[in-house]
């Protein structure tokens, strides 16, 4: 994990710009605002879908695959550096109230109290479908074609075909 900090003026900035551009989204999800959203991104594939309540932190590190659907209320902690990348392969499904956070805080309290942040980054395969209400934590891979339950908590990678769920999420079973 590298560490930046969070409170910047530069991230402050950058974080309030892509703020916007979500709020915008959000308010008014038409074509001219998703171009926006997609234009904070790294990459964005062809016939990518993104529902409203869309939220991410700052967006340029962001890669999404072709054909890839997030589904409402979306949450995507990125960070600015390119060890918080959050990438999402092609033909994935991203389920409502899903949580992909690649950033992170110190655990000792003294170092906390700096307020500085731990990036990690967060790969998803091809045709992955993650399930309502998931939380994927920093430094997680899931590998093509796993599915994740709703409500699971993503902590450790997951193996591709695969079927994982629990918190902590556990695997279920192969496909």
């Amino acid at each position: 994990m590298q560490s930046f900090n969070s409170i910047s003026k530069e991230y402050l900035a950058q974080r309030k710009q892509a703020g916007e551009t979500c709020r915008l989204f959000n308010k008014s999800p038409s074509k001219g605002n998703l171009k926006r959203i997609k234009e904070l991104f790294l990459k964005s594939g062809d016939g990518v879908i993104i529902e409203s309540g869309f939220h991410c932190d700052y967006g340029n590190q962001i890669v999404l695959g072709d054909r890839t659907f997030i589904n409402i209320n979306c949450t995507i902690l990125d960070a600015p550096i390119s060890e918080g990348a959050i990438t999402i392969g092609d033909d994935c499904l991203i389920g409502p109230n899903v949580q992909l956070l690649a950033v992170s805080h110190a655990t000792n309290p003294a170092e906390r109290l700096n307020k500085e942040n731990f990036a990690a980054q967060i790969s998803i395969g091809n045709n992955v479908w993650i399930g309502a209400g998931v939380i994927v934590l920093a430094g997680v891979t899931i590998g093509d074609n796993a599915v994740v339950g709703a409500g699971s908590m993503v902590t450790k990678d997951v193996a591709a075909n695969t079927v994982v769920a629990g918190s902590p999420a556990i695997k279920l079973k192969d496909i």
